[in-house]
């Protein structure tokens, strides 16, 4: 009996999926036959016949679809054929199962027209229709629709699974005519790469998510998705897109910020036919058991998660060990257990924003989405409580022992990393795979690719560094291209670093010449000889320009100085060479490259934690926090430059007095004129000490904000302050009120790129813009209100809402925070604290 009396409908395309796997021999002793390897088969339904027996599952309750005749295996329906293989369970379990290893093909009927099958004891009102159209006829096919959605009194919730997305088939036109307010669309992101949407795949998830969202505004071949109300996409198992329009269109993304799209199947895991429809079960089954008690948002976002569960269980169970008693699809797929909860409360989701500028949408990174605290405090958390803490849920991409959050990073990274995985796994390849990496010295070339090499093929990589500025003839490049082929002769395949490869030689950009050739055909001259290379990666890691737009002069502004680099880098060789490369990347480091770069704090933080955890272990507690002093981690952060970028933060260590300390206390950090080799050591020191001077001067600053700001009649006033009381018989409440403000102030002036520094005279004052000045009085009001949400007086609203309020803020609210920000500069000035403009080093 079902419960609560529902009735869910399953139905769509028919398939036959029939399953080959071969066995050694058992019987050596008897006929021929038998002593050969054995090839078994089993025949099992697919599509809406699969769909319905997890559907029963998942929902817990028996479900209305077609039945199928004894004489099924007849020649009547669609049939697919599919080699089984043992694989690996996963990474982290070393049992087997069998999985897909090889997708045969399929079979047609005799008649050139698969049929399909009726729905017995269809009923008309049923609460939940769903229809797997995989294009194979039942859209078209109006006789074969359930009852449910025939009729359009009924108003049944609808999910729909499509293959095909195009907006000219029946079933699709029906269900937008009559349906489309209680559909949900499901469709598989590949199936609309199929049909050439552009969409980025493990890149990033802001840039698949923003790809998108771009591609459902623009492209007209998916016109007719975006007046879907519900509509969901699963990004393989890893990240799922929920566009929701119930009169305003937004959009969601769900992913799991530890991995990427296609992480967590690999070639060697094989694969697994049925995965979206175990997803569209389980979501099903979340929307039958809130039926009567949710909104359908709302059950859709909890069945998402509960769907990307199910995939990853439904994968990993595969077709068990034993063909001979299957049991497929494994009800235990969708029982709960323990690390479904973790699994699913890893699952983050963030809103996706509607931008059309493509320099704007670089600028959109989910770390800033997920967190609430400032920048400089989550860099601060991370070095002190360590990543898996600090970034819990925040995108991370991880390639051996290299890590990245930044965003820019993750993408050329990734970038990178799916060129080198193609070419590694690819046959009868005649040249090497060419690529260039470029950054400031120190900042960590060699180590960042290395690292992305290590992560796809350990065992096959042999890594080889040249540095060209040390070389002083072809004949030297030559011996080293012998070296190479002697590697991929053994089998190997060569990781050669060609550092410095932008240097002089004979001139500028001497040596890409002597490339060309090597990067184009795969071979080498040697006299009169030509010697193949066979396969390798060249590395290209620039000396003298931080990045690939500088190398090509793509900088440049003046006209004269473009026309002359352009003569030069053409008679080099430059576009011959920049043609031959696949791919580049540019390595960030921890210094900030432009006013654009954000997240350089958060870079500088990881690589701080990594130095100390490899250098210096004995300062991480059993909790796995930094026993760091707070004022060497802040002016280890913040510090404008680096002036030898990675080298002089591990210098700076190195220095220190530290190899037998628990505790990196002040007092071990090298004297001035060590520091000096590596930071300004006047800035360093002011930021080291500011959090203790600027804690220490809190009650003086909030008394002279106070002050100040009761001087000037025309103030709205604070509410409850009695501006004749001395600061020192004033109320804790209204002291609080100031004290807040102040210790903000820092937080809030990195918003307009500024910073705050202890300096030993009275400083001028700073002038904020007009821009600068509504920056900050927003900043302001949003700590207000999130605030009064802790204290339980503010309502709890998402950053559109709470823009939306400060819309409709009273005037003399607004006016009372803009005066106080105005007063900030000078206030903090009295006390010695200089307001400076954060500057972007060369």
């Amino acid at each position: 009996m079902n419960k609560n009396g529902m009735r869910i409908v399953v139905t769509g395309d028919i398939c036959m999926n029939n399953l080959l796997w071969t066995s050694n021999p058992k019987n050596t002793a008897g006929h021929n036959w038998q002593g050969h390897t054995n090839v078994s088969t089993l025949g099992n339904p697919g599509e809406s016949l699969l769909l319905a027996r997890m559907i029963t599952q998942s929902a817990n309750m028996d479900v209305i679809s077609p039945n199928l005749s004894p004489d099924y295996y007849g020649d009547r329906y669609l049939s697919s054929f599919t080699e089984l293989e043992l694989f690996r369970i996963s990474d982290k379990n070393s049992g087997r199962v069998y999985r897909v290893g090889r997708f045969l093909g399929f079979k047609g009927t005799h008649t050139g027209k698969p049929e399909l099958l009726s729905l017995e004891n269809d009923v008309r009102d049923a609460e939940i229709v769903v229809i797997d159209d995989e294009n194979n006829g039942f859209n078209n096919a109006q006789d074969f629709w359930p009852l449910a959605i025939k009729t359009t009194e009924s108003k049944p919730v609808v999910l729909y699974k499509m293959n095909n997305p195009i907006g000219t088939n029946l079933l699709w036109q029906h269900l937008d005519r009559f349906h489309i307010e209680r559909t949900v669309v499901i469709i598989n992101a590949d199936d609309l790469r199929a049909k050439g949407v552009n969409i980025s795949k493990s890149i990033s998830w802001e840039k698949t998510a923003l790809d998108f969202v771009w591609q459902l505004n623009n492209n007209p071949n998916l016109s007719f998705l975006a007046d879907c109300r519900h509509l969901v996409v699963p990004f393989g198992l890893e990240g799922v897109i929920y566009y929701k329009n119930e009169g305003e269109a937004e959009a969601f993304l769900y992913f799991l910020p530890y991995e990427f799209e296609g992480d967590f199947i690999r070639e060697d895991l094989g694969y697994m036919y049925g995965l979206t429809s175990c997803f569209v079960a389980a979501l099903t089954g979340t929307v039958s058991e809130g039926y009567d008690k949710g909104d359908l948002p709302e059950l859709i976002s909890k069945g998402i998660r509960v769907g990307m569960a199910a995939a990853r269980k439904y994968f990993n169970a595969g077709f068990g060990n034993d063909l001979n008693n299957l049991i497929f699809p494994n009800p235990s797929i969708f029982r709960e257990n323990p690390d479904d909860s973790d699994l699913m409360e890893d699952v983050q989701s963030v809103r996706i924003p509607v931008i059309g500028d493509s320099k704007a949408q670089n600028r959109w990174y989910i770390l800033k989405e997920k967190n609430t605290a400032n920048l400089a405090d989550i860099a601060f958390d991370l070095v002190k409580n360590g990543e898996e803490k600090a970034l819990k849920y925040i995108p991370t991409a991880r390639f051996g022992n290299l890590k990245a959050v930044d965003r820019t990073e993750i993408e050329s990274y990734r970038s990178i990393k799916n060129l080198l995985s193609e070419y590694i796994n690819a046959v009868n390849v005649t040249r090497p795979l060419s690529i260039a990496v470029f950054g400031t010295p120190g900042s960590g070339k060699s180590f960042g690719v290395t690292e992305i090499a290590a992560s796809i093929a350990p065992s096959q990589i042999q890594r080889l560094v040249y540095n060209l500025s040390q070389f002083h003839s072809p004949e030297e490049l030559i011996r080293a291209f012998h070296k190479i082929s002697d590697y991929s002769l053994l089998g190997k395949i060569p990781f050669i670093i060609f550092d410095e490869f932008d240097s002089d030689f004979e001139g500028n950009l001497g040596w890409l010449k002597y490339f060309l050739a090597p990067m184009q055909d795969g071979v080498y001259r040697e006299e009169q000889t030509i010697h193949p290379i066979g396969k390798a990666i060249f590395v290209f890691a620039g000396g003298t320009s931080s990045t690939f737009r500088e190398f090509c002069g793509d900088d440049l502004e003046d006209e004269m100085e473009i026309s002359h680099f352009a003569k030069k880098f053409k008679a080099a060789k430059g576009p011959d060479f920049v043609s031959r490369l696949r791919g580049y990347v540019n390595i960030l480091g921890p210094n900030r490259t432009s006013v654009d770069d954000q997240l350089y704090i958060i870079r500088r933080a990881m690589l701080l934690r990594a130095l100390v955890d490899r250098k210096l272990p004995q300062m991480i507690n059993e909790k796995g926090e930094a026993q760091i002093d707070n004022g060497v981690i802040r002016a280890m952060l913040k510090i404008p430059r680096f002036k030898h970028e990675t080298r002089s933060m591990e210098a700076i260590i190195e220095m220190s007095m530290v190899n037998r300390a628990k505790r990196w206390d002040q007092s071990l950090l090298p004297p001035k004129e060590q520091l000096s080799l590596h930071v300004d050591e006047e800035q360093f020191l002011r930021y080291m000490m500011h959090d203790a001077i600027f804690g220490e001067k809190v009650d003086e600053l909030a008394s002279a904000l106070r002050f100040k700001y009761n001087q000037q009649e025309e103030n709205w006033p604070v509410p409850g302050d009695d501006i004749l009381t001395d600061w020192k018989n004033l109320g804790e409440e209204h002291k609080e009120f100031f004290r807040s403000q102040v210790k903000c102030i820092p937080d809030a002036l990195l918003h307009i790129q500024c910073d705050v520094i202890y300096v030993d005279c009275i400083p001028e004052n700073m002038e904020f813009s007009e821009n600068e000045i509504e920056q900050l009085t927003l900043f302001e009001y949003k700590r207000r209100m999130i605030r009064s949400r802790e204290n339980g007086t503010g309502p709890v609203l998402d950053k559109n809402m709470e823009m939306v309020v400060w819309e409709h803020t009273d005037q003399d609210l607004k006016q009372q925070i803009n005066q106080m920000v105005r007063l900030w500069a000078d206030v903090l000035a009295m006390s010695h604290f200089k307001v400076e403009r954060l500057k972007i080093e060369d």
